[in-house]
């Protein structure tokens, strides 16, 4: 089973062009929403996040207490390194799994920070999803309801997407000078002939 990593910075449009894949029959894994998943159903991650953030990390029924850990991870590095530490591992090993269950010609892996946390290690091929800095810091200023500078910080914590660009194999730009659809459906065609 082929893996194929699909990237880019925030407002880059990788949920577009994923959805446009799942529309070509390409099951898609979401990293982000299964890393929320694991939190409280994955037990050994549980129990290393209790380890290491207390009790306080999870409440009575068992749900992660997002905002107590939110006030610690984004007012220390160290402990946004140690909270991502536990996750993304965890999601690597859930993400292989689901891939072996999987029955199509390939599987895409949509991760945010597939070079940050060296997911891409784990993939056979990456995609990058590039838009110009100044149209993402619009895109999420209108879909999220933020400032401009909530959307610089949350940047800053990502590679420059032009590095992403050049680690990835493969570009779709995004910026609406190009269209989406047809650079997604010629990717396809050339994924298809690499099985």
């Amino acid at each position: 089973m082929m893996i194929i990593g699909l990237t880019g910075g925030i407002g880059s449009g990788k949920t577009t062009v994923a959805k446009i894949f799942e529309l070509l029959g390409i099951p898609v894994y979401y990293a982000d929403d299964r890393a929320k998943l694991l939190m409280t159903e994955d037990e050994q991650l549980v129990s290393e996040v209790r380890q290491h953030f207390g009790d306080r990390a999870y409440n009575a029924a068992g749900e992660l207490e997002r905002k107590y850990i939110a006030n610690i991870v984004f007012n220390d590095p160290a402990k946004l390194a140690l909270l991502n530490s536990l996750v993304h591992p965890a999601t690597i090993r859930d993400s292989e799994v689901w891939a072996n269950r999987q029955n199509a010609p390939y599987v895409i892996k949509e991760a945010a920070l597939m070079f940050e946390t060296e997911s891409f290690h784990h993939v056979d091929k990456v995609i990058c999803v590039f838009a110009q800095q100044a149209l993402r810091i619009q895109r999420v200023m209108k879909r999220d309801n933020v400032t401009r500078n909530e959307v610089l910080a949350r940047m800053h914590k990502q590679i420059d997407e032009s590095i992403k660009a050049k680690l990835s194999d493969y570009v779709i730009y995004n910026n609406e000078q190009q269209p989406v659809i047809p650079q997604v459906l010629a990717l396809h065609e050339t994924l298809l002939k690499l099985l």
